[in-house]
């Protein structure tokens, strides 16, 4: 990497020589103006005012213009030869927990690498020192004609500072609230808890930027003279209640992590589950007959009582409807031996009663 300024850390009476480089690149696709008619580029010339004519870079330097429109030339000698120690220094002032840091001051990142081997050990003290305290170094600095304020912090083996703004170029959210006294609900906020229980945690590497993705898409395919893709119609014209939409949130979270999961378990080990007792298809038998199955007597159980008697013959009828023909004729033989039977012993007891009467 490319430093992009050069100076030393001032840590009490210990001076680390430091080297100074950008911790972020910028990967937004760029464009160019271009005239529609001919697709050709636009470019901007640099005019002088006074002579009327283009000039080039180095003939191009800085200046104030003051109330009365006049303009006072300002070389960068000068503004390396301001009385503050800032201007080559990185000057440490507190040491403070990070928590305390107001995440709307945070600029932009950059490392600090040690220049030079002397440089290595109290670069390495520093490091180990705010990684085991676990707070940040509160610092003062110059950069590109202003002098800022910034904060260091141990990155695995390495020091980073993040510029960080003035509190006084903070804005204070005057008109950013909803206005009203607006009420939220414990159950709202129950849903609202349960929702991001559920999306839980993400890791951050595997978060890309979309838009890029289909911006060079566009581009390829534009390139090649095929049809660009097209955007989905956007859902409009629904107005949710908000507990249903907490409600519709938290079902589709699940969903997905039970989607998440399942994906998880198939990359896992498979184990066999114990068989289970194949339940019970065909009605019991006792006694040589067959019940009735379960759902008629439940039926006859829950009706009235002539629901229950008609239950029952109907049973009766199909009960004597299965039986078989054999058992069928074995019936009527009984009843037929007790008929003779009964005849006979009618028969020895008339005359009986016919003496009885003569006497």
């Amino acid at each position: 990497m490319r430093s992009i300024w050069n100076g030393a850390i001032s840590f009490g009476l210990v001076s680390i020589p430091i080297k100074l480089m950008n911790a972020t690149e910028n990967h937004a696709i760029s464009f160019r103006q271009i005239h529609l008619e001919d697709g050709g580029r636009i470019r901007y010339r640099k005019f002088c005012e006074l002579e009327d004519r283009e000039v080039a870079q180095a003939e191009i330097g800085k200046g104030y213009e003051d109330a009365d429109g006049s303009v006072i030339p300002i070389t960068d000698e000068d503004l390396s030869q301001l009385p503050i120690p800032t201007t080559k220094t990185i000057e440490i002032v507190a040491f403070v927990p990070q928590d305390l840091i107001d995440p709307l001051q945070m600029d932009t990142a950059y490392y600090l690498c040690a220049n030079g081997t002397p440089a290595a050990k109290p670069y390495t003290l520093l490091r180990e020192a705010l990684g085991r305290t676990g707070k940040v170094a509160i610092a003062k600095f110059a950069l590109r004609g202003r002098e800022r304020l910034g904060m260091l912090r141990a990155v695995g083996d390495v020091l980073a500072m993040h510029a960080l703004l003035w509190p006084d170029e903070i804005r204070a959210p005057e008109g950013v609230a909803p206005e009203g006294n607006i009420t939220v609900r414990d159950k709202e906020l129950d849903l609202a808890d349960a929702l991001m229980d559920t999306l839980g945690e993400v890791d951050l590497d595997e978060l890309h930027d979309e838009y890029r993705e289909a911006v060079e898409e566009l581009i390829a395919a534009k390139a090649e003279g095929k049809e660009p893709p097209t955007a989905p119609a956007p859902e409009g014209g629904k107005v949710l209640d908000l507990m249903a939409a907490l409600e519709k949130s938290v079902r589709a979270a699940k969903e997905a992590r039970g989607a998440g999961d399942q994906g998880a378990e198939q990359k896992a080990e498979v184990r066999r589950l114990p068989q289970r007792k194949a339940a019970r298809t065909e009605p019991k038998e006792t006694g040589g007959k067959k019940r009735a199955p379960a759902a008629k007597k439940t039926a006859a159980k829950s009706g009235t009582t002539g629901n229950r008697t008609a239950a029952k013959q109907s049973a009766t009828r199909q009960t004597s409807a299965k039986q078989t023909p054999a058992k069928q004729s074995s019936t009527r033989k009984t009843a037929a031996k007790q008929t003779a039977a009964k005849k006979t012993a009618a028969k020895k007891t008339a005359p009986k009663k016919a003496t009885a009467k003569g006497a």
